[in-house]
């Protein structure tokens, strides 16, 4: 899943006089797009690239009602998601603030196309629903999966249910400077009769942005992990797990 990268931007409107502030009308809807390039892809902790490097990038519309619709892209490992080599993200909601609490309810599908080459029993895909609580620079979300999480299933055994909670936060320090702290909790119902070794896992992100130059190229650099590196192998090498301990560095833009 995506990781979107925004700058600050900083308004000096109270200097504008109030003739201005009347003619500056709200916009009836917003469009933009982004772009991020990262030494790996991790999804919920986990390398979606076997640890090689990662180039994303979408577009999002927002009506000023509250309503949104975008599309996130990424490159992944065709091997693990049986043929697909890339990532497409579908999704769309509404989010609303009032003061310094914010809302956001919305669907997402993640859509591999191709996959399915290599066994036509199996095919990637997952869709999820979200709801959101925000207050200042914390950030709490709850995903419910109403698919199989990824197409993973069994004889008599589906995975429909699962469920991730992610807790971020941001917080500007000045200077173009932000930490970043995060914590997921992921259960993969039925993961365990499927031949995992455990139904749940933790992961983990921490780190800082710096915003090069005020010019709103975004540079990252995280510590991830998770708490079970095993809990997903890499496609490549099945016996390496993919959510192993590393160092994570981006650089992306939103414009």
């Amino acid at each position: 899943m995506k990781t979107l990268l925004r700058s600050s931007l900083l308004c000096a409107a109270t200097a504008l006089p109030i003739a201005a502030h009347a003619q500056a009308a709200e916009p009836d809807f917003t469009v933009g797009g982004n772009l991020t390039i990262g030494s790996d892809y991790r999804f919920r902790g986990f390398s979606q690239t076997d640890y090689q490097p990662t180039i994303q990038g979408g577009v999002d519309f927002a009506h000023k009602s509250g309503f949104y619709l975008g599309n996130w892209n990424s490159n992944v490992s065709s091997t693990l998601y049986n043929g697909a080599p890339i990532e497409m993200d579908f999704y769309g909601g509404w989010k609303t603030s009032i003061d310094d609490f914010g809302l956001d309810v919305g669907a997402i599908y993640y859509y591999y196309p191709g996959t399915g080459e290599y066994n036509p029993d199996f095919e990637a895909k997952n869709f999820e629903v979200y709801i959101g609580g925000s207050y200042g620079p914390v950030s709490l979300k709850y995903y419910y999966a109403f698919t199989d999480f990824f197409g993973l299933k069994g004889p008599g055994i589906d995975t429909k249910g699962s469920q991730y909670l992610d807790l971020t936060g941001t917080f500007a320090v000045g200077s173009g400077f932000a930490v970043v702290a995060h914590a997921g909790y992921q259960k993969v119902k039925n993961y365990k009769d499927l031949g995992g070794n455990d139904d749940t896992v933790w992961d983990y992100k921490l780190g800082g942005t710096y915003d090069i130059a005020g010019s709103g190229w975004i540079l990252g650099a995280f510590w991830v992990g998770t708490s079970e590196e095993d809990f997903f192998v890499t496609a490549e090498n099945p016996s390496r797990g993919a959510g192993k301990s590393r160092f994570l560095a981006t650089i992306g833009k939103t414009f």
